[in-house]
């Protein structure tokens, strides 16, 4: 009887159970998650194929909501799909953000949010979410500098004499702002702990209604936001004292930073506004979306708008957007440390 030659003869190994059938259903799996990893790929490289939903949890008319739309009407002409405007005002922009966190991670709702979604959690019981671990960033829009204002009878003319007048009535002065846990609140406590003073925090809701009694002169001291002051500054009916940034304001050229008023060169309390995406959001759809973004920011007629309203264009990739992001929360979670701040 022949042999069939070494070729051809199966040996059994002790060791390897049902390694074919086991191949074969490994097989049959990656197969099946090619397949089904195929449509959402797909998806992604077409995106966006509808409309997609801007949330800004801001109400009409702000600086936020001029950016968001300017910014929308942008993407859509890029994209060639439409972006939807959805004004969400409440708690200080949680309820916006909120309603982002909730949806469905795949690009088609987004926030722009200013920096008061990053802190307002901070000084917040129970707070819905943390900036951090629920959202993807895509890009930093915008920055702009903050402004302390006080009403024309007030008797400060400077910087300096304001904090001189602090001191000798500490917790007698009240300064006015568009929320608590909102960059103005901050920016507030920030130059109590650096210059050692105690001015009174009176939180309002909204800058609108702060500026409102600021002008009526129920309030002597408010740290506002640049765009919604211009207009009365400008027309001599609020008193420009310092801006937050670290650089003068192209805006406001003859006030002085804060920091130059005071010799406080770690005085800086920047606004800015950013888009982000539900965490969980595909890389692609991010990386998408801050590309075309970036275009707009970098567009001349944009640059020129924005410039006419107070801010600053940025565009950061998404990695340097949260880094920034991570490194704002750390930073005002010391100053509310610092500040002995409770949250409410």
């Amino acid at each position: 009887m022949s042999v069939p030659s070494k070729a051809f003869v199966r040996v059994p190994d002790p060791c390897s159970g049902h390694r074919p059938r086991a191949i074969a259903v490994a097989l049959v799996l990656s197969t099946a998650a090619l397949a089904a990893t195929a449509p959402v790929q797909a998806a992604e490289a077409s995106f966006p194929v509808r409309p997609i939903r801007m949330v800004i949890p801001q109400s009409p008319g702000g600086g936020s909501d001029s950016i968001g739309r300017l910014t929308a009407q942008k993407l859509s002409e890029n994209f060639g799909q439409t972006f939807v405007v959805d004004n969400r005002p409440g708690a200080a922009g949680m309820l916006g953000a909120e309603l982002v966190r909730q949806a469905t991670p795949d690009g088609y709702t987004i926030l722009l949010s200013a920096i008061d979604t990053i802190t307002a959690p901070l000084v917040t019981k129970n707070a819905p979410f943390d900036p951090v671990k629920h959202f993807a960033p895509i890009t930093q829009l915008t920055t702009s500098p903050n402004v302390i204002l006080v009403t024309p009878s007030f008797q400060a003319k400077t910087m300096k004499e304001l904090v001189d007048i602090a001191r000798a009535k500490p917790k007698q002065i009240d300064y006015a702002s568009s929320g608590i846990g909102s960059m103005q609140h901050l920016g507030g406590e920030l130059l109590n702990v650096l210059a050692k003073v105690e001015l009174t925090h009176v939180p309002y809701k909204g800058g609108g209604p702060a500026l409102v009694d600021l002008l009526a002169g129920r309030v002597p001291v408010m740290v506002s936001g640049t765009q919604g002051a211009l207009p009365f500054i400008r027309t001599g009916k609020a008193r420009a004292l310092g801006v937050t940034s670290p650089k003068r304001s192209a805006t406001l050229p003859d006030v002085p930073t804060v920091a130059e008023a005071l010799g406080l060169p770690a005085y800086e309390a920047l606004n800015w506004q950013g888009l982000f995406a539900p965490a969980g959001t595909p890389g692609p759809v991010v990386k998408r979306l801050a590309d075309e973004t970036i275009k707009v920011l970098n567009a001349v007629d944009v640059k020129a708008r924005l410039a006419e309203l107070g801010f600053d264009p940025v565009g950061n990739t998404p990695a340097e957007f949260s880094a920034l992001v991570l490194a704002e929360q750390r930073k005002w979670i010391r100053l509310i440390q610092a500040a002995g701040i409770k949250p409410e």
